[in-house]
């Protein structure tokens, strides 16, 4: 299937379905949908980063610290995340991705409940090439020494931010359980 024809619930501000529309539409429109983002990392607790392929819809050729992608219809953000590691990562036997806060993300242009999630994953990792162009694993200071000099999705470059903010017990961020 074309991924602009996967059908997506398209949600309010409290993320409640509202409708349903086809995912080429819903980009194209703004329209607001959910989405999942996972942070991997290996057994040396290294951060699996990688840049998008040139054919994505959505930043192409963007650096990326998250695996992740769209919720489909009906589909859970647990389920999403635990479909979307297993394809981009490639390794079987993938643990279920752990919730950790979900957020509202907007920029103008695009609208998105986004649920963060992070799960260990055994090497090697074979990612789905048509998503993944180049990877590595890098530790948490190498990606902060790298954040000022590629171009990164914003989107994932706010969940990032957010994470951190989480993990040092900040506010700013939108909790609640992995439906």
């Amino acid at each position: 299937m074309n991924p602009a024809d996967e059908i997506l619930d398209i949600v309010d501000e409290n993320d409640e379905v509202v409708g349903q529309a086809p995912r080429g539409e819903a980009t194209a429109r703004g329209l607001r949908h959910r989405c999942v983002f996972i942070e991997a990392r290996d057994p040396e607790g290294r951060i699996f980063v990688h840049r998008r392929t040139s054919a994505k819809a959505v930043f192409p050729s963007y650096y990326d610290m998250f695996v992740g992608g769209v919720v489909g219809a009906g589909e859970t953000y647990g389920d999403a995340a635990l479909r979307e590691a297993g394809e981009e990562l490639g390794v079987p036997g993938l643990p279920r991705p752990e919730p950790l806060f979900k957020f509202l993300y907007e920029d103008g242009e695009h609208r998105w409940w986004s649920y963060v999630h992070q799960v260990r994953c055994a090497l090697p990792v074979r990612p789905q090439v048509e998503e993944v162009a180049w990877h590595a694993f890098l530790s948490d200071g190498e990606l902060e020494h790298r954040l000022g000099d590629r171009l990164w999705v914003p989107d994932g470059l706010e969940a990032y931010h957010r994470l951190r903010a989480f993990r040092a017990g900040r506010a700013g961020r939108t909790a609640g359980p992995a439906a």
